[in-house]
């Protein structure tokens, strides 16, 4: 049970920590840091897509035969839909992050933080939910998931969020907020999570049959969060060789992970 309180609470958790930035940075994080990271989180999430997700899910529909890929198909294309509907209703965080400022008006000002934060927010919802699949996928015992596979899910999300929940507190400072209420709206935009996640475990009971279907949506969702997030703010002004690097190395660190220890 601990482990899994401790898997559930890490990506909230690297959201507090990335928040927290501004309590320490003047204006933003380095910029080869972030790289870094966005790279390294990228890396970690695609290879968890496919050998904590869809790989699992396919495994789970083998009685299928040939068509055992069509749970995870199915599965991958709403999350790829799921979260490009999302972006298109809400804005990208990155440009969200480096928008200028408008006029001093306090409304205004409320109104932009307020449409960050659910931006932001909205967009956690599917990365808990995955944490929760995979918990709750760990835990039927019927999926081949470990709880080292799913810990590694969860640190490559909490990885993401840590830059994500800079990219909240700074610019929200910036705009003249104080320190502990930029904090506090970048950490409540990953309270979201935790949220998604038990919520989704607590409907075990009712998702197995759906856990091909939904472990795939997860996938769908996270590399959709990938391609569309991630690597563009990683890899902008063609200064690729941090991001590729650091892509590099969470890949192939989430792949030794997944197959030594799953």
């Amino acid at each position: 049970m601990s482990t899994i309180f401790f898997g559930l609470s890490i990506p909230f958790l690297g959201t507090t920590f990335g928040a927290a930035c501004v309590f320490f940075m003047k204006k933003k994080m380095n910029d080869t840091v972030q790289r870094a990271l966005l790279g390294f989180a990228a890396g970690v999430m695609i290879a968890a897509s496919v050998w904590s997700l869809l790989i699992p899910a396919m495994d789970m529909s083998e009685t299928l035969g040939r068509l055992a890929f069509f749970p995870a198909l199915i599965g991958f294309v709403l999350g790829i839909a799921f979260l490009f509907i999302l972006d298109k209703i809400t804005p990208h965080l990155h440009a969200m992050s480096q928008k200028p400022e408008g006029p001093k008006n306090s409304v205004e000002k409320i109104s932009r933080t307020m449409m960050l934060v659910f931006a932001v927010t909205l967009h956690n919802i599917p990365e808990g939910m995955a944490v929760g699949v995979v918990f709750a996928s760990f835990m039927s015992g019927s999926s081949g998931i470990s709880a080292a596979a799913a810990m590694a899910l969860s640190l490559g999300i909490a990885i993401q969020n840590f830059p994500e929940g800079a990219i909240i507190s700074m610019p929200l400072r910036a705009e003249g907020n104080s320190k502990l209420k930029s904090f506090a709206y970048g950490t409540l935009s990953g309270a979201v999570e935790p949220v998604a996640a038990v919520l989704t475990i607590l409907l075990t009971s009712f998702i197995l049959p759906l856990l091909p279907y939904l472990l795939s949506f997860a996938a769908g969702a996270m590399v959709y969060v990938v391609i569309e997030e991630l690597l563009p703010e990683a890899s902008r002004d063609e200064k690729t060789d941090t991001c590729t690097l650091g892509f590099a190395i969470g890949f192939a660190l989430m792949m030794v992970l997944d197959v030594a220890l799953g």
